[in-house]
């Protein structure tokens, strides 16, 4: 099961974030064979963290729970609330399979959360642009959530165009880069 875990960090915690990142990184090491996307969301100077986007295969929604709540910058105070949803991969791979490589070009995290019926369950016209798409769902999968994707646009409306609005309660758009440990 897919499960998309999106922190989001609590005002003036960089200092503790920072402190943190090598336990952070330990910690998502433990899950690398898991892992279909990670990476920050970023303010808009595209330096400041904003949050942590973490996109995983995990065997069931308890692990899922486990993983985000386990997590050391959670534990610590860091992050201010979690979006935890299951998630579909309609594209089937990772971020590390994405055609236009780990630089170039800005990303954003698109999230669409959804009201009514299903929206956007089919993989936009532009999949190369795609970094991750798929639908976010209730723990048992059978009920349509939302929509969140890992995208490559040349600014925030492209990116919040490829949800249709009227479907959604509300889109949000973060500034996003692939992350891990530098190599």
């Amino acid at each position: 099961m897919e499960f998309l875990c999106y922190h989001r960090d609590r005002p003036g915690s960089l200092p503790l974030r920072d402190e943190l990142l090598e336990e952070h990184w330990s910690y998502m090491d433990q899950y690398a064979k898991e892992m279909i996307a990670r990476g920050p969301t970023l303010a808009d100077d595209g330096d400041t963290p904003t949050g942590s986007v973490h996109i995983v295969d995990l065997p069931d929604p308890a692990a899922a729970r486990a993983f985000a709540f386990d997590e050391p910058n959670y534990q610590a105070g860091v992050y201010r609330d979690v979006l935890l949803r299951r998630w579909r991969n309609v594209l089937g791979r990772t971020m590390w399979d994405f055609p236009g490589g780990r630089y170039g070009g800005n990303r954003y995290l698109v999230l669409g959360l959804g009201t009514g019926q299903a929206a956007d369950v089919a993989v936009p016209p532009d999949r190369n642009e795609l970094i991750a798409y798929g639908p976010l769902l209730s723990d048992d999968g059978a009920t349509w959530l939302g929509t969140a994707a890992l995208v490559r646009a040349p600014d925030p409306d492209t990116a919040r165009a490829i949800l249709t609005p009227d479907r959604y309660a509300g889109i949000e758009v973060h500034n996003w880069q692939f992350g891990g440990r530098p190599s």
